[in-house]
């Protein structure tokens, strides 16, 4: 009766403190050993503007993660820092991201990749969009990063050159074709130098402009106005996806044919896009995460490229700038807007 009533005061005792850590019992020789509770992955997501850090970018990272078996609140959270749209708050964003000791960062844009890698040299990074982080000193090598920076790379050259092949296709009576770019972005130089590689082959020639602010973008038309630009290639930064709108209105007010970044623009009124889905990429980089969090290290994880492109093209937008798309252009689109 005494073994038996010991017996029951142990039971009760584990029955009560089920997540108890460290408490072993015999029991007819067998140690009982409570459950440690399952540990929740903290993933921060580090952007310059807010509309990378908004709904569209993190649902589908949630999306990948829940392919590879993650339940938000379950096992892992997200925490998001953006800078809204100045750089100068981006190590601030970093730096708060670190010292909530989160378990992986997940960025995009070579600002923002870069001020991660200042705040840390330890916690996994995973780009979900960059510039070549070889040339930007992020990697050592595409299979070998070497470092805590993995992720997906877009690499100038091709791309480029395939939006300013299809521009010139759109607008053939294009001669100077206005570059806006994002002031304070370290990644223009690598699309610049893949754009005048490319744009005398087109009897292009180029006027970059630069815009760091909202503020500025009614001046920076007006300068491509100037200079006698009859076509506009958008070099991609997330500060010109947060003003999509004003800035297709823009072009269209100074009756500019433009290539831009992504379909976002396009969606919004602008001519056309061939670029990157950016969903998707968001998508495929939980696949980064997944492995980190289960022991992977960034340095041997190869960087992989974007696989899937969208050629949009806005006929509505065509038809009030005066253009007619030739037939074999809206054969390849993999969109056509009316």
């Amino acid at each position: 009766m005494e073994r038996r009533r010991f017996i029951e005061v142990i039971a009760g005792a584990l029955l009560a403190t089920p997540l108890a850590v460290g408490i072993g019992v015999v029991l007819g020789g067998a140690p009982i050993v409570a459950q440690t509770p399952t540990k929740v992955a903290t993933i921060g997501v580090l952007s310059l503007a807010p509309s990378v850090s908004a709904p569209w970018a993190v649902e589908a990272l949630r999306k990948g993660l829940a392919e590879h078996g993650w339940v938000e609140d379950r096992t892992y959270r997200i925490v998001a820092r953006d800078a809204d749209g100045k750089a100068e708050r981006l190590p601030a964003a970093a730096a708060d991201l670190v010292a909530l000791k989160v378990d992986v960062i997940v960025t995009s844009s070579t600002t923002a990749i870069r001020a991660a890698r200042d705040a840390t040299t330890t916690i996994p990074i995973v780009i979900a969009v960059g510039a070549d982080p070889v040339a930007m000193g992020f990697a050592a090598s595409l299979a070998r990063p070497g470092g805590n920076i993995t992720g997906l790379s877009i690499l100038a050259g091709e791309i480029v050159a395939k939006r300013l092949e299809l521009l010139k296709q759109a607008v053939p009576r294009a001669t100077t074709v206005a570059v806006l770019l994002h002031g304070a972005n370290p990644g223009n130089p690598t699309f610049v130098k893949a754009l005048q590689e490319t744009a005398p082959r087109l009897k292009l020639r180029l006027h970059p402009v630069e815009a760091r602010e909202p503020a500025e973008f009614e001046a920076t038309f007006d300068s491509i106005t100037r200079a006698g630009a009859n076509a506009l290639w958008v070099i991609e930064d997330p500060v010109f996806h947060a003003n999509a709108p004003r800035l297709v209105q823009l072009a269209a007010k100074h009756r500019l044919p433009a290539m831009w970044g992504n379909r976002l623009f396009v969606e919004a009124g602008g001519l056309m896009t061939y670029g990157l889905v950016y969903e998707d990429l968001w998508r495929r980089s939980a696949a980064y995460v997944d492995r980190i969090l289960k022991g992977a290290k960034p340095a041997d994880l190869p960087i992989e490229q974007p696989n899937k492109f969208d050629l949009v093209i806005n006929l509505k937008t065509a038809k009030a700038l005066g253009l007619t798309i030739p037939p074999s252009l809206l054969q390849r689109a993999d969109e056509v807007i009316e």
